[in-house]
């Protein structure tokens, strides 16, 4: 009998835990069973097949006798083919080919040849490496630049079993892969910049206010009056990731399957604009086996554009209000219950009714007062005031329609005041859209004037307690791109502005 033991990782969420994989090579009348045990899914138990390939065309031949792969704790389930090289690992080291495995820990998926082939949530079994004092992650090239972000860890990018049974024997001879800080940078001439939109001046200001505050927007026009293209710009205007956000990014992107190959971190904040047929499950995560994120994930520390917010399902829409609330997602299943980031800054778009021209001087309305009433009040209340910055965005005049590009504020000029007044609020601790309800008073003191604009505003507009404490975020944004101390009547003013609109359309 030889019993051999190595570890790996398994990703549930976005962290990864510890998983032993232990081999036992024993004598039956029965040579070559594989009994593979410790609850995993279709695809691990495919690995007999694969690892009985790469073992043989490897040049190592295959034992000639039973043998048992135990998957511990065996009360979790296990998902993926990152454990085909620790499987691997296991037989031949209870066929006593290489040596013990200590402060290595090991993923990869093998080929029939031998090669391996990348996993996802590499820098989540980085993390979770280092953490528990593993010295050395061997994994494949493909991943080797995402994992080796992670400090205080020897990452080793391979190609093939064979290389990793040369690195176990003759560790001398390989080096650690060099950390790979971030992602190339994109060129900046490829980023979509505000020079190109013509006219929307308010427009402008609004979205500059949001991307310094990290706001919710609500953008309302007729069809063609440039909301998709604003929105595809404001994600230029924020600023980049911080080390533990991209980490943390990162992290969701590995997940999902959707970072590049050979990245490092992300460098910049994701946008993310899902198509208005998405599932819930395509929204908040979920599916079938080990939840995965959703598009509320994918666009954490990002944007999140909705267009055409009414033609969301309804019931797909309001499980955006525990995201916008809490910043995370929890999706419970019968055996587990797991946890994704997702604070994101909202940007949705939409038309006023069905046809799009309601309230349009030029074109006329066909959509009668019951069918925009039915058409609006697909966006509920209680969502519609979790969005703390309702603009209209009018149809653009023939005379701003042909003006000079160099007319308008660029990207990069926008950009800088947002980081500045971004700078400003970190001295706090948080953006101000993240404000926490009993910090209000301490950083949103207004002044005498100030204080009479907002009591008049919560008593004209009889606005509900959460529309009063964000209006006092957006001023204090306001104030903050101003440079200010105190909130002024002028930052309250036009914070206000940005909570009419919805008064004007839903009553």
């Amino acid at each position: 009998m030889a019993l051999f033991k190595t570890q790996t990782a398994a990703v549930f969420g976005i962290d990864a835990h510890l998983i032993d994989v232990e081999a036992d090579l024993y004598k039956s009348g029965m040579a070559r069973d594989f009994m593979l045990v410790g609850m995993p899914d279709a695809a691990v138990r495919e690995a007999r097949e694969r690892i009985k390939s790469a073992l043989i065309n490897s040049g190592f031949g295959y034992p000639n006798k039973a043998l048992t792969i135990n998957l511990a704790p065996a009360t979790i389930r296990k998902e993926g083919a990152g454990f085909d090289l620790p499987m691997a690992l296991a037989i031949l080291g209870a066929m006593g080919t290489i040596k013990s495995l200590d402060h290595h820990l090991t993923t990869g998926e093998l080929s029939l040849d031998g090669a391996l082939r990348p996993v996802r949530g590499a820098l989540s079994m980085a993390v979770c490496a280092r953490d528990t004092g593993f010295r050395n992650l061997v994994l494949p090239a493909e991943n080797a630049a995402e994992a080796s972000v992670v400090e205080g860890l020897n990452v080793y990018g391979v190609r093939s079993l064979p290389e990793v049974v040369a690195l176990l024997s003759r560790p001398g001879e390989f080096q650690p892969v060099l950390p790979l800080a971030a992602s190339p940078p994109t060129d900046a001439e490829e980023q979509p910049d505000f020079r190109d939109v013509r006219g929307q001046a308010t427009a402008k200001r609004a979205l500059q206010v949001a991307a310094a505050g990290g706001h919710n927007v609500l953008m309302i026009g007729p069809p063609g009056s440039g909301k998709t293209m604003l929105a595809r710009r404001l994600a230029g205007i924020l600023p980049d990731l911080t080390f533990p956000e991209a980490i943390e990014t990162t992290k969701i992107y590995s997940i999902a399957g959707l970072l590049p190959a050979r990245a490092g971190l992300l460098r910049h904040r994701p946008f993310r604009a899902p198509h208005h047929t998405i599932s819930d499950a395509g929204l908040v995560g979920g599916g079938s086996g080990a939840p995965r994120p959703g598009e509320v994930s994918l666009a954490h520390h990002g944007l999140l554009f909705l267009d055409e917010f009414p033609e969301f399902p309804r019931n797909v829409l309001e499980l955006l209000r525990q995201p916008l609330e809490e910043g995370s997602v929890t999706i419970a299943r019968s055996n587990m219950t797991l946890c994704f980031p997702s604070s994101f800054m909202l940007v949705a778009a939409m038309n006023p009714c069905p046809c799009g021209f309601y309230g349009d001087a030029t074109r006329e309305c066909r959509c009668n007062s019951g069918t925009i009433q039915r058409y609006l009040a697909k966006i509920s209340g209680p969502l519609l005031d979790r969005i703390d910055i309702h603009i209209e965005v009018p149809a653009v005049p023939y005379v701003e329609l042909r003006g000079e590009r160099g007319n308008s504020e660029s990207s990069e000029a926008l950009r800088a005041r947002v980081r500045s007044a971004r700078e400003r609020q970190m001295v706090r601790g948080f953006t101000n859209a993240l404000m926490p309800s009993p910090r209000i008073r301490e950083h949103c003191r207004l002044d005498a004037g100030g204080e009479r604009t907002l009591e008049m505003a919560v008593r004209k507009m009889s606005l509900s307690a959460r529309a009063h404490d964000r209006i006092l975020r957006v001023a204090r944004t306001i104030a903050d791109l101003d440079e200010a101390g105190p909130v002024a009547a002028k930052h309250v003013a036009e914070a206000v502005q940005y909570r009419s609109l919805d008064r004007s359309y839903w009553h």
